[in-house]
This record gives C-alpha cells, sequence and structure tokens, in this order.
C-alpha cells in the first residue's frame, strides 16, 4: 500500500512549527503599537523596572519579591499599566528550579537535548515544549529559559546534552519546534546562547575568533532558522567573547545580525552574570539577568548615572524598554495573568516524556539480531549504570527533580565552578524495575558492576547480560577525554568476555569511545532517558517499541580524529586577581583564543571533508524492521526537489528517517532535508524534501548576501551522512539572498 502523502517536506513546516499564542489579530492593535502606547505613558523609574533584575532565589527570603514564585530570575512589571512581572525559570528540559528542590519542587523531566534531536521529529520537539510550558505556567512562571541550540563543536563540551546536535539545519527546525510549543503557552521562550558558546572551559574569558561566513554558514544559521520557525520573545546571549567582544555586548551580533539582518522584534536578556557594561545597551543588549551575578547594577544604577551624564541617550532606555513590552504583548503575557498553584496531570506529563525518550533512543549495533529480547532469555543479569536507582541527568542549570524525586548517587562536579550546582542525580523510572515489568518471566538479577570479575563470573551463567553504561556531563565542565571513564570499559570488557550475548545501554550525555565494541553484539544510545527513561529504554529492548532514534551528532573514533584535539583553553594558566578583577569571579582561567579550524564544516562534515571514518556517523542508527529506498527524482533550477519512495520491507511496523544529503564542487556534503514516515510492513510512501538555499548557498560577507552559483551538485538519499542508498544528480541556476 502506498501513501501518497509527503512528509516533513522542509518547505512547508514553517506553518507547523510557528503557532504563535497571544498576537492581536487586528492592525489596529498590534503588539508593536500596544507597546508604543504604554512606553509613552510610563515614567522613566519604570522604564528602568523592565531592564534589570536579580535572581530571586539567592536572596535573602526577606529581600525576594513577595507574591511570586521563586525561581532563575525576576523583572518587576508596572501594575498601573497591566505590564504584568517576568518570572523567570529555566531550562529546556522541564521546569528547572533548583533551589527549590530542598522544598521537594518537582517537574516533569525530558529526556536531553540531544535524546530529542536524536528523534529527527519536529512534533516530538513541539509537544515537549506544550508540556514543560503548561508546566511553567501552572507554577507561576511566564519565562522559560528554553531554546538551547549551541551547536556540538565539540564531543567533550560539558554541555552538549542540552543541545540539539552538529548541524545546523535539524538543530534550528528542531529548536523553533520546541520554543513555538513553550510559548503556546502564553508564555515568552528564549533561544540561547547567542552566539558561538560551543564549550564550557574558559566560557566566561574566551574569545572565538572566526570570520563571518562560517559564523553565518553554521552557528548564526542555526540560530536563524529557530528564530524564524519559533519567533521567540527574547534572545539570551552567551558568556563568552566573539572576535574580542563580549557577546552580551557585541553590536555586531545583536544589532546587525539579529535586529538588522533578521528583522528580530523581541528582546535580548543576558545570561546570568554575563554583563560587563553599561554601554552594552548601545550593542543591542535590552536586559540585565540576575545581576547580583555581574558585581555591579549596570541597567539600573549606573545606567540611569550614564544616562545623566549624556553617555547614554534616552533613546537606548525606550528602544530596550520598548522590546521588553513588545514581547509581552505579542506572546499574550498582559492578557492572560498567572495564576499560580494550578493543578498539573503529571501522569499525562510523563507519557510525553516516554514517547520523547522512546523515539530518541538510536540502536547503534545488533549484529545478529540478539535485539529485541527473544522469550529464550529467562536468566537476564543487568549490570551497572545504577540501572536499580533510575536514570541519570546532566548537571547544572538545566538539571530537572523529577517526579519521585532526583537520587543522588556518587560524585558530580566536587570542585571548581560548577561545585555548587553540578549535582550528579537519577530519577524516574529505574531500567532495573522496568524490565522486570516487561519480562514478567525472566528472573532479572542486578550487580552494580564496581567488581569487574565478580560481574563477568555472573554473566558466564545468565542467557544474556545488559550493561548499563554512563558518564556525567554538566553546565560549567568540559569533560577531558571521550572515555567512560570509573573503569566500565574494563568492566564492559570482561563481561563481553565473559557471555557473547552482552548487550550495552549508554547513558551518557555526549559521544564516547568504545574500545569493546567489536566483542559486543548490540549497543544503545539511550542519552539521558528523563521521567521514563528506564520504561522507554526496556520497551525498547523487549521490542514493545521499535527503534527510530538516529544520531545528531558524530561518534569519532579518535580525539586525534577532531578539529581540535586538544580542547581550546584546557590548557591556559589558572586565572590570577588581575584576571579575576577585570573578568569577574568566575574566571576559571586566563583569557585566551577559541579557534575552530573546522569552520563551517560542524561534524559530519569535517569528517567527510577530511575523509576521516567516524565510529558512528551522523545520522545512524537501526531498526528492528528493514526500509528500501527507491525512485529518486531530482529537480534543479531555481530551488532544489528532491522526491523518493521509501518502503517498510520487513516484518515489523517502525517509523524510518531517510537523510537527504547534497555535496557541492569541492564542498563538504551538507544535510538539506529528511522525513520521519511511520510504516507498516509492506507500506510505502512518497517522500518529497525541498532545500533551504542557505544550507546549500556560501555567505558572501563582503556583498552581505547568500550566494548559490549555477553548478551541478550530488544528491545523495541515505541512512545516514556516511551511507548514501540513492545518489543522482541535480543542476541549479545561480541564485542570491539577503541575509
Amino acid at each position: 500500500m502506498k501513501k501518497s502523502t509527503s512528509l516533513l517536506c522542509l518547505a512547508a513546516m514553517g506553518s507547523m512549527l510557528t503557532p504563535i499564542s497571544g498576537q492581536a489579530k487586528t492592525s489596529a492593535d498590534t503588539p508593536e503599537r500596544r507597546a508604543a502606547e504604554t512606553l509613552a505613558k510610563m515614567t522613566p523609574e519604570e522604564k528602568f523596572t523592565l531592564l534589570h533584575g536579580p535572581m530571586p532565589s539567592i536572596l535573602p527570603p526577606a529581600k525576594r519579591p513577595q507574591g511570586v514564585t521563586i525561581g532563575a530570575g525576576f523583572i518587576e512589571g508596572v501594575e498601573r499599566l497591566g505590564v504584568p512581572r517576568l518570572i523567570e525559570s529555566d531550562a529546556s528540559l522541564g521546569v528547572s528550579n533548583l533551589m527549590e528542590m530542598r522544598k521537594g519542587d518537582v517537574a516533569t523531566a525530558l529526556p536531553s537535548g540531544l535524546s530529542l534531536a536524536s528523534s529527527w521529529d519536529p512534533e516530538i520537539a513541539r509537544s515537549g515544549g506544550v508540556m514543560i510550558g503548561s508546566e511553567a505556567r501552572a507554577k507561576g512562571f511566564n519565562v522559560m529559559l528554553v531554546g538551547g541550540v549551541n551547536l556540538v563543536r565539540d564531543p567533550r563540551a560539558g554541555r552538549n546534552f542540552e543541545y540539539l546536535g552538529e548541524d545546523p539545519l535539524l538543530g534550528g527546525v528542531l529548536v523553533g519546534g520546541q520554543i513555538a510549543g513553550v510559548q503556546s503557552n502564553n508564555i515568552i521562550g528564549t533561544i540561547k546562547h547567542f552566539a558561538l558558546n560551543n564549550q564550557e572551559t574558559g566560557r566566561n574569558v574566551g574569545s572565538v575568533e572566526m570570520d563571518e561566513t562560517p559564523m553565518r554558514e553554521s552557528d548564526l544559521l542555526a540560530f536563524q532558522i529557530g528564530i524564524e520557525r519559533g519567533n521567540p520573545g527574547s534572545v539570551m546571549c552567551a558568556y563568552n567573547r566573539v572576535g574580542g567582544t563580549y557577546a552580551c555586548e557585541n553590536a555586531f551580533l545583536l544589532n546587525d545580525v539579529l535586529r538588522r539582518d533578521w528583522g528580530f522584534k523581541g528582546f535580548v536578556m543576558s545570561d546570568w552574570g554575563a554583563v560587563h557594561s553599561t554601554e552594552a545597551i548601545l550593542a543591542g543588549l535590552d536586559q540585565q539577568s540576575g545581576e547580583q551575578l555581574d558585581g555591579k547594577r549596570y541597567f539600573s544604577d549606573l545606567l540611569v548615572k550614564a544616562l545623566q551624564e549624556g553617555k547614554v541617550p534616552q533613546s537606548a532606555v525606550d528602544k530596550a524598554a520598548g522590546r521588553v513590552l513588545y514581547a509581552i504583548y505579542a506572546h499574550g503575557l498582559a492578557d492572560n495573568p498567572l495564576k499560580p498553584g494550578q493543578p498539573i496531570n503529571y501522569d499525562a506529563n510523563a507519557e510525553v516524556a516516554q514517547r520523547a525518550a522512546e523515539q530518541g533512543i538510536v540502536l547503534l549495533r545488533n549484529e545478529g539480531g540478539i535485539l529485541p529480547l527473544a522469550a529464550s532469555a529467562k536468566k537476564i543479569l543487568v549490570v551497572g549504570g545504577n540501572a536499580d536507582v533510575g536514570v541519570p541527568g546532566g548537571g547544572g542549570s538545566s538539571q530537572v527533580n523529577p517526579v519521585g524525586g532526583l537520587k543522588r548517587v556518587g560524585k558530580g562536579a566536587e570542585s571548581g565552578p560548577a561545585a555548587g550546582f553540578a549535582k550528579r542525580g537519577y530519577g524516574g523510572t529505574a531500567p532495573l524495575d522496568a524490565l522486570r515489568a516487561e519480562l514478567p518471566g525472566a528472573q532479572i538479577s542486578y550487580l552494580d558492576g564496581k567488581d569487574a570479575a565478580a560481574a563477568a563470573s555472573a554473566a558466564k551463567a545468565a542467557d544474556v547480560v545488559i550493561v548499563f553504561a554512563e558518564k556525567f556531563a554538566t553546565e560549567a565542565v568540559d569533560q577531558p577525554d571521550l572515555s567512560l571513564g570509573e573503569g566500565q570499559d574494563a568492566l564492559i570488557d570482561a563481561v563481553a568476555g565473559a557471555n557473547a550475548k552482552t548487550v550495552v545501554v549508554l547513558e551518557t550525555g555526549n559521544a564516547v569511545l568504545m574500545p569493546w565494541r567489536d566483542k559486543v553484539p548490540a549497543i544503545l544510545s539511550a542519552w539521558y532517558g528523563g521521567q521514563r527513561g528506564g520504561t522507554a529504554i526496556a520497551r525498547i529492548l523487549t521490542g514493545k517499541v521499535n527503534p527510530s532514534g538516529h544520531l545528531p551528532v558524530t561518534f569519532p573514533a579518535s580525539v586525534d580524529h577532531l578539529p581540535n584535539p586538544v580542547l581550546p583553553g584546557s590548557d591556559a594558566p589558572p586565572a590570577d586577581k588581575e584576571t579575576r578583577a577585570v573578568y569577574g569571579i568566575q574566571a576559571g582561567t586566563k583569557p585566551f583564543d577559541i579557534r575552530y579550524p573546522e569552520g563551517s564544516d560542524v561534524g559530519y562534515r569535517w569528517f567527510d571533508k577530511k575523509g576521516l571514518k567516524p565510529l558512528y556517523p551522523f545520522g545512524h542508527g537501526l531498526s528492528y524492521t528493514q526500509f528500501r529506498y527507491d525512485g529518486l527524482k531530482t529537480t534543479g533550477g531555481k530551488a532544489l526537489t528532491v522526491r523518493f519512495t521509501v518502503t517498510n520491507s520487513g516484518q515489523r511496523a517502525g517509523a524510518d528517517v531517510p537523510q537527504v544529503y547534497v555535496t557541492r564542487p569541492g564542498k563538504a556534503k551538507r544535510l538539506v532535508g529528511w522525513a520521519k514516515p511511520d510504516l507498516k510492513p509492506g507500506e510505502s510512501t512518497e517522500v518529497t524534501v525541498t532545500a533551504d538555499m542557505r544550507v546549500l548557498a556560501d555567505f558572501d560577507a563582503k556583498a552581505q548576501r547568500w550566494v548559490l552559483p549555477a553548478e551541478e551538485v550530488k544528491v545523495e538519499v541515505g541512512t545516514s551522512a556516511a551511507d548514501p542508498v540513492l545518489t543522482g544528480t541535480a543542476k541549479l541556476n545561480r541564485a542570491v539572498r539577503k541575509p
């Protein structure tokens, strides 16, 4: 049976991903007009209230704002004019309120960003956004600090688990869906961290040195696509410097790119502790967030003084306040007041988290069809990963206290800049319990894996062994290498040597090396699974759900294959008193430059350009069924359109992710689109993908435009960036587009 509909045609996805709640419906009552009218009625003091605010959770209780939910940030409103307070909470993976964990505040924990990206499904992203936005509003928050889309340039970066992979199109489409979902609740969502905040080492002092062209073709393109599709009310600028200038006072990024070229109308808020001057308001920063972390009240007391001294014009204050007002009206905050304490259906929300986790699990290897687990596997040994406790999560500001609580096991960041909040914890459903529920007839035992010899001895008597391997990742700290650490590689090697039917489940925030891979017939990448991560893993292992996740990042075979084998700044001298005086107390090292040799060829593009074979390529993911591609048709000219048919040629229903890549002469291949058809055995569907010319084009920095030359390009439809199935060519006409 053949479906006639095309799936995820990228030319048509915009309408699916940009519902913007709260916008005025008549030209006489637009957000622009409402903002201008309110601004005209405001006193000078009232305008300043919109431009700065504290992190209330670290204020003494007596000084905290009364009558509001305490979270990450707070901006006072103007009650007499109906301008609501902005009550802010982290983050992309659920309502994260770290300071309230002690009081038992919980929220539904979504899987990590890399898990979401592994779904390759903007509707999964949107439904997760709708869910966390609804919980935020019910708890009393109307600004969510969601939308991390910094590209994964180095698999050792500590915050990669929050983000959406290494490709600007994939990341931009998914973050757009997430933001649109959050904002459908009449709250403001952000997109962050703008821009080139690709590592945690030296994040307060490092300066990314990159030409405009590669910047536009990679990281900035991800933000541009995300803003177009999600229409966030706010952009959060980053800690790092770009070209020697802090991102939060970088006029090129904030005024030229974001506002002049992209037409962004909302406001720019700082990251917490990322403001370094009052003059930043002239460069495009509108709001100082968590002002205590900066050490100075740049956008209140010092801004008033700068205004009086003529260093900052009144027009700058008016612009900034007007942008905040615009976002408030555009996203329905003023018309939909918060009513904290609303009931939350955590059971229903857990279903959303479970579906996201199931869609994000990637089956990396399945030699001999060892998975799904056969009915003959009656004696199963589960080893390691604290699988008896829950699933791990990443540390830092995105960490969610899940329903059921977060159990602390093992070490997190015991010292350094992350020690205060990078707590290692486990929550959600425990994989061991979930497996026992799915396989009631099996005898399932557990060992913690601390004694590799004991685990190997027990493995000999089991029908199947499932080893859970984990690696903690957190904001503020990058990882020193790509090993699992903590003796886990040796554990897997020993167990696999004792039992040939060994399955490894990876619970990590990044790609890792696998020196034991050839000894292990089956490997799952489950990332950080969220509220029902254990349930999702069990359902994949047992075949209740057919795996459909595909990698959003490249798994390298060696750190020597990375553009920077040595992580930039990892060898920088520690900060001295002078450095801390200039750069703030969060400066961990002396200032240094960050250079990315790959430029716009991030991730799989670098591997393609250099002819390097990865451990697992970008886009890789297996299924319990098989799919066939045929009927490739390419149409060139003014726009590239690719059509082909996908057929489920196996015996199980399942979803596939056929990917379309294009290679221009002398260039690395680039992803231009994909689909995710869910097909029954024997069922077919036609897929149509129309390429966004910016993904293919060169950015001409001198002419300030995108240019795609007239030339013949190679087209591939494949199961990953390194595994083409169908190939063809298309002739494209010259095309030019404004930035």
